[in-house]
């Protein structure tokens, strides 16, 4: 599936970028996205200094990759359960912020949603990241209580909407 954000080099040529499902191959590359992300720096390093995007996961749940156009560097990636609904992880390269691919994601994730016949999903956020699912729609509806060890802090518990 190609889903359009355009990326150009300053002249007339532009590509879009294209989003399709991950596969085992990938997981290496989705887990190295979210071990050197630098959104989880400082006090959130121990959140993803282990954590591993493995096969198995990819083949069990529906995960997306963002891929640059022309190349298959991986840009951005989604993983949406389905029963119940939760978008479970959302990563875009630290290279790649500002350039539009999270809401791509999320209007590819909707899209997804509303396949499924899904009426939302919901989304417990990474605190600095609320900003940007509020600015994409979602509602926040509560907050999720920290569970040390592995979280040391409260989370934002919103719900995306599916039209």
């Amino acid at each position: 599936m190609t889903s359009s954000i355009t990326r150009s080099d300053g002249g007339a040529r532009s590509e879009t970028v294209r989003i399709r499902r991950a596969t085992a191959r990938d997981a290496k590359r989705l887990t190295r996205l979210v071990r050197t992300s630098r959104a989880y720096e400082g006090p959130y390093a121990a959140m993803v200094a282990g954590y591993r995007v493995g096969p198995d996961y990819i083949e069990t749940h529906q995960v997306f990759a963002a891929i640059e156009p022309g190349t298959d560097r991986l840009l951005g990636f989604y993983s949406l359960i389905l029963a119940p609904p939760e978008l479970d992880l959302m990563f875009v390269a630290d290279d790649a912020q500002g350039l539009g691919i999270g809401r791509l994601l999320i209007g590819h994730l909707r899209d997804e949603a509303q396949r499924a016949g899904l009426p939302g999903v919901r989304i417990v956020s990474h605190p600095p990241a609320e900003g940007f699912y509020r600015s994409v729609g979602a509602r926040r509806t509560g907050t999720l209580a920290a569970n040390p060890p592995a979280v040391m802090w409260d989370r934002p518990e919103l719900v995306l909407p599916i039209d």
